[in-house]
């Protein structure tokens, strides 16, 4: 090899390990699109049929636009920037990589659940259930996803940033955004629809605290 190809070999590999941090698992990468393409399917066949809200960044966002007239679409975006810059800083260039992948393969799992009628329609009757089901979605999803050390969203990315600087369990960081946001929500939703969603946020928190827990190498 000559010593010009050396140099831009070394030049390409510089280049590449700037956007891909060195120790990035192939495993991880598809456990994050497989975690969020299963959030996706279940907000889309569940929460978003039910009127079973959220809290978080979501929940923040339905808040801004009932209240302030402000786009989810604008909001959701400086939100979820904000949050995921907060993890970059805290959680280093592994997060960010990984949490790309997942946000990646959420909105097109999402986009591709679009083409079809949600598969549980009857659940738009039956909140409670909803919201249990829900709560398995979201939380053994965001679990997998944040085990490996990515965010789907940026209600996880935030929920990872306060644990880590606190130090509290993740499942505590999560019902601590979650319920400053239904707090605001009560102003314009009804109580006993928080009361679901109180209970699918519970839920969910606590199962990826779980999740945390578990030693997969075990």
């Amino acid at each position: 090899m000559s010593e010009h190809s050396k140099i831009e070999a070394i030049k390409n590999k510089n280049l590449l390990s700037y956007f891909i941090p060195k120790g990035i698992k192939a495993s991880y990468c598809i456990i994050a699109v497989l975690s969020s393409s299963m959030l996706a399917f279940g907000l889309y066949n569940v929460h978003s049929i039910s009127g079973v809200t959220e809290g978080g960044v979501l929940g923040l966002t339905l808040f801004l636009e009932y209240w302030f007239k402000i786009s989810p679409a604008t909001s959701g975006f400086i939100l979820n920037t904000i949050c995921y810059i907060l993890g970059w800083k805290l959680l280093g260039k592994k997060f960010i990589f990984y949490s790309f992948i997942a946000s990646a393969g959420f909105s097109i799992s999402y986009r591709v659940f679009e083409m079809f009628d949600p598969l549980f329609p009857q659940l738009a009757k039956m909140p409670f259930v909803a919201a249990i089901i829900g709560a398995l979605f979201v939380g053994i999803s965001a679990g997998l996803c944040v085990k490996i050390g990515g965010a789907p969203g940026g209600d996880d990315a935030l929920a990872m940033s306060i644990s880590k600087v606190i130090n509290i369990d993740i499942q505590w960081a999560y019902m601590l955004c979650d319920i400053v946001v239904l707090g605001l929500s009560l102003s314009y939703i009804p109580l006993n629809k928080i009361i679901y969603s109180l209970i699918t946020v519970t839920i969910s928190g606590q199962i990826v605290g779980i999740i945390q827990k578990i030693n997969f190498k075990q």
